[in-house]
């Protein structure tokens, strides 16, 4: 049989992920494939960097956690396609999380208003949040 955690875990594992980042988290969009994993050296091109807001996660509920304020940035900081993000504590240099990048609608872990940016340009990240297996 395979483990199952109530919804109680299961949130509280989600809301860990928060605290253990931080609440000043750094957002870097890269071009291109994701690194093996968070222990990786980056890859592709930054071609925007946000801090996100303080409380950047809504509290998890149901076994889900969605992004929290508005994340957004009004000038990418270069050209190109984005294709993955990482999640940095405050110092920038730490990798907590990466995923891949799609345009909205397109399932990505993280989903943007236009994944083809150009240096300067305003953009909107329309979808990110986390769901906890195990249910």
């Amino acid at each position: 049989m395979a483990l199952q955690f109530s919804t109680t875990v299961r949130n509280a594992r989600l809301d860990a992920i928060e605290t253990a980042i931080g609440t000043s988290a750094i957002l870097k969009i890269r071009s291109g494939a994701a690194p093996a994993n968070c222990g990786t050296a980056d890859s592709g091109t930054v071609l925007a960097t946000l801090n996100l807001p303080s409380d950047y996660m809504a509290n998890a509920a149901s076994g889900a956690k969605a992004k929290s304020g508005t994340w957004d940035d009004n000038s990418a900081d270069a050209g190109g396609t984005a294709g993955h993000f990482r999640i940095y504590a405050s110092d920038g240099t730490t990798c907590h999380m990466q995923g891949n990048i799609t345009a909205t609608g397109g399932g990505g872990s993280m989903e943007l208003d236009n994944t083809v940016l150009a240096a300067g340009q305003q953009f909107t990240i329309t979808a990110f949040g986390l769901t906890d297996g195990n249910a």
